[in-house]
């Protein structure tokens, strides 16, 4: 292979490359347009205060309200249950594999609990309404057949090796000086590790649980299916409520004619996420840069 040939054909990797961010980009800035689009045509008929601070959301009944409260609500339910479950046992989990753990159990481990994150999450949906509703309704008679438990605690178990494993790395990537200083002190393990090496992670430990409440706030199959679809604003975790994804997925089946303003409550609706979620990530990107620990 001649110098020149090499140069052309780095040329022509750069350039698909380039090609190929360059298509992710505009993909992108499409569907934000188209997003945005039908988000202006449908606060040309809905007042902005009225969607934002309305406590009833009716849009497909004769009398038509479009306030979004009771979908934040429901929403903003579920992930703080689905959080409740993921962060303690990611957490757990993350310290054990990465203090505890000897390094053949850790490539063991990681894998097998990471298996959990490639399970569909259709499958996670019945397993809510199926198995865990029923057996939390032999200890809880006063829970309903859809709830917002169920689906919570399943999302949890969902989002948990996401929380695990972006945390093990954060753990990891702790300098091994740190828990020898440590240990000449005369510090245990468990001491070590929940004063030293904790702290010093706690940026990557921070920015994977924001992460995880992004994906909870994002997931919409198991809501779809477990949480029934009774827009309701309330704190109660054992009636049925309605997130932001399962009315978005409730009106596209196909019964909602397009073009009218109950079509574009899903557009409304899904900016509201997308803001939502991207106010997130934005959040977990600056608290990693601004906690981030440099070692030398």
């Amino acid at each position: 292979m001649t110098r020149r040939f090499r140069q052309r054909f780095e040329t022509v990797i750069e350039r698909a490359l380039f090609a190929c961010a360059a298509l992710s980009v505009f993909v992108t800035l499409g569907i934000i347009g188209v997003l945005l689009f039908e988000t202006i045509g449908f606060f040309r008929e809905v007042a902005v205060t009225e969607f934002l601070f309305g406590t009833t959301w009716t849009p497909l009944f004769f009398n038509k309200r479009f306030g979004v409260l009771p979908l934040v609500a429901g929403t903003v339910l579920v992930s703080a249950i689905a959080m409740a479950v993921a962060l303690p046992a990611g957490l757990l989990s993350a310290v054990y594999l990465s203090e505890y753990a000897s390094p053949g159990t850790r490539r063991a481990v990681k894998p097998v609990l990471e298996v959990l994150a490639g399970v569909p999450t259709v499958v996670y949906g019945y397993f809510a309404l199926l198995f865990v509703t029923p057996l939390l309704q032999s200890f809880l008679p006063q829970l309903a057949g859809f709830n917002a438990l169920s689906p919570g605690i399943v999302m949890g178990i969902m989002i948990l090796p996401l929380v695990s494993s972006l945390s093990e790395d954060a753990l990891h990537s702790v300098p091994s000086g740190l828990r020898e200083a440590s240990y000449a002190l005369g510090a245990t393990k468990a001491q070590t590790s929940l004063t030293v090496v904790l702290p010093a992670a706690l940026s990557g430990i921070s920015a994977a649980a924001i992460l995880a409440v992004s994906r909870a706030v994002g997931e919409t199959m198991i809501v779809a299916i477990a949480a029934g679809q009774q827009p309701r604003l309330t704190a109660n975790p054992l009636v049925p409520v309605e997130t932001m994804t399962a009315f978005i997925v409730q009106v596209s089946l196909g019964d909602t004619p397009t073009g009218t303003i109950e079509y574009r409550t899903i557009f409304a609706v899904g900016m509201l996420l997308f803001l939502g979620t991207f106010g997130l990530n934005l959040f977990s990107t600056w608290l990693r840069g601004r906690y981030r620990e440099v070692y030398r």
